[in-house]
């Protein structure tokens, strides 16, 4: 019997930093991009899954690694 109203949440992101035990590093350009947009915008928590730790450990680490140019402020 099929129940109407019922909603199943999706289930919970885990914090790749956590998981994997790694820390963000402005100079591994590599995993900074998973974490950027097309157009250069970093991505939220809600949308990576982070903690709150490592989301700001890694907006620190993207604002570097722009300041020196690894990675664009904006698309091209």
């Amino acid at each position: 019997m099929a129940r109407y109203g019922f909603f199943r949440r999706p289930q919970r992101k885990v914090c790749l930093f956590c998981k994997e035990k790694i820390v963000a590093d402005y100079k591994d350009v590599d995993l900074l991009r998973k974490f950027i947009t097309e157009q250069g915008k970093m991505l939220p928590r809600r949308a990576t899954g982070n903690c709150a730790r490592h989301q700001r450990t890694l907006a620190i680490s993207i604002k570097r690694a722009r300041e020196i140019g690894l990675l664009p402020y904006v698309a091209k």
